[in-house]
């Protein structure tokens, strides 16, 4: 078998190969940070899912003095605030752990239910949920420091659209 001979690289070809590889590095480094904040999606029937509508319709572009950014899919039933991202999520399942025992904290009237794994340890990322509202919110908060006072701010805030939307069905206090 005969070789072909392996013509030396000209310098146009070595600027394209160079020039490519600082895009797809850029590209990957991009992707890595910032973009849109993924909110799941779940199975609700259509009352659940036109009331979470209602209220994501009406959540505020600042929570907790974060401003509000970009979420995917478009049509979530959420929306995100800050980076590290706060994400506000309607028609979660009730979350494990949640009985009629289960204490709350009460934020303008709306009892927010937080597992106790959670109160112990102010560091770790916390999920709050309205859990005795139909459909169900909950708020994650990323344990990044000031998770405490995030977190107080966004439930106080979120409070009256909780109960304006989303119906008390098992008291949470």
């Amino acid at each position: 078998m005969q070789r072909r001979p392996r013509r030396p690289e000209s310098r146009r070809t070595r600027g394209v190969v160079l020039s490519s590889a600082v895009v797809l590095l850029l590209t990957g480094a991009l992707a890595g940070c910032g973009g849109p904040v993924e909110i799941e999606s779940h199975d609700l029937d259509d009352a659940d899912r036109a009331a979470c509508e209602a209220f994501v319709g009406d959540l505020p572009e600042t929570l907790a003095d974060e401003e509000r950014v970009d979420v995917e899919p478009d049509d979530a039933l959420g929306a995100a605030y800050g980076d590290p991202a706060m994400v506000v999520t309607c028609g979660v399942p009730t979350p494990e752990g949640f009985d009629l025992t289960a204490q709350c904290q009460v934020a303008n009237g709306v009892g927010w239910y937080i597992p106790n794994e959670v109160l112990d340890d102010p560091d770790a990322d916390a999920t709050l949920s309205a859990a005795g509202n139909r459909p169900v919110v909950e708020v994650f908060v990323p344990g990044d420091g000031d998770r405490g006072d995030r977190a107080a701010a966004a439930i106080a805030e979120l409070a009256p659209l909780v109960e304006e939307h989303l119906p008390l069905v098992t008291r949470c206090d």
